[in-house]
């Protein structure tokens, strides 16, 4: 598999990465095991968990193949802090919590440091500039190779960068930024994606098959079993379940027949060759489904089919977007 440095640093990831939002929970150890062997075998590195997957339960998953199954040294390993299980205060990005957190990933993962350490959202209730100062300190003191952030807006994200390269050789430079990108969900298009290609940080794609919808597997309606099917994760896909959506699918599906290929293939090879993305992450609950989207690595669409693609799925931005000219 091809490699990418992680925006304007040295790290170097596979362009595809392996999320664990289903391990420990619809992904047991040796289903998550066969994944693991399968995403190493095509040259995968960057594997991505946070300390609220499964309770922290994904986490020791992952610590537990670290010991017996690969090698510490061939995988990228990215976690984030950050998200409570408190509906009350969903995000506590305050200092002692974060490093705190960070402690307590390490010890389920069986590591004394991660590749990548991510804030997985923005605190309104904590100064920023504490949040980040958490970050400088888990590199300085080795238990974080590179620091970033998940799921900020255009202008949270931007702060966040541009206080970190004021200090050059004292703070940390961002390294990254995960937020969800499809065919489906372009909106990091309009702020967040200028903003992180102007400041040197890698785009994780989360999501990048629209929530599985873009996989077509919902156009004649929702299969038992799928995500659509769960009571949990059923309004987590409903919003992509409309019109709109269908319509994409449908253009998605038509350019996957027209290339021999699975609209699968389709819609992730589009996200992954988009300007400033470093990596999608791709979650899968089981090894067929993962071997599936790695079969990606080979294709490249046609620039009239991107360009068509584009055109389907184009989000309208209005105000202060919009080209007043053409009125």
């Amino acid at each position: 598999m091809e490699q990418r440095r992680l925006g304007h640093t040295g790290l170097r990831i596979s362009r595809l990465g392996l999320g664990t939002f289903n391990w420990a929970r619809d992904t047991g150890e040796g289903e998550a095991a066969e994944q693991l062997k399968v995403f190493l075998d095509a040259g995968g590195t960057l594997v991505d968990t946070a300390d609220v997957y499964a309770d922290g339960a994904a986490e020791y998953l992952l610590g537990r193949l670290l010991d017996g199954l690969v090698r510490r040294q061939d995988l990228v390993i990215a976690t984030k802090a950050g998200s409570v299980p408190d509906p009350a205060h969903r995000f506590d990005a305050s200092r002692g919590h974060l490093l705190r957190a960070l402690d307590a990933s390490l010890e389920r993962l069986g590591t004394d440091h991660v590749d990548l350490w991510q804030v997985h959202a923005f605190d309104p209730t904590t100064p920023l500039d504490e949040t980040l100062q958490a970050l400088d300190t888990a590199v300085h003191s080795g238990r974080a190779r590179y620091v970033g952030i998940t799921d900020f807006s255009g202008w949270q994200l931007a702060k966040a960068a541009t206080w970190q390269l004021a200090v050059p050789g004292t703070r940390t430079r961002l390294a990254s930024a995960q937020l969800e990108y499809s065919l489906l969900q372009r909106g990091v298009e309009r702020e967040a994606l200028p903003a992180a290609r102007d400041l040197g940080l890698g785009l994780l794609p989360s999501s990048p098959l629209g929530r599985g919808v873009l996989t077509g597997k919902y156009r004649q309606g929702i299969p038992e079993g799928s995500r659509a099917a769960s009571q949990q994760l059923a309004p987590f896909v409903a919003p992509y379940l409309d019109d709109t959506a269908g319509r994409v699918v449908d253009a998605v599906t038509t350019a996957a027949d027209g290339l021999a290929t699975s609209p699968l293939q389709v819609a992730l090879a589009w996200v992954r060759d988009r300007p400033g993305v470093a990596a999608p992450i791709v979650g899968a609950r089981t090894a067929w489904q993962l071997t599936e989207a790695l079969s990606v690595e080979g294709l490249s669409l046609p620039s009239e089919i991107s360009r068509a693609l584009d055109d389907v799925s184009a989000p309208v931005h209005r105000y202060p977007d919009q080209d007043w000219s053409e009125l």
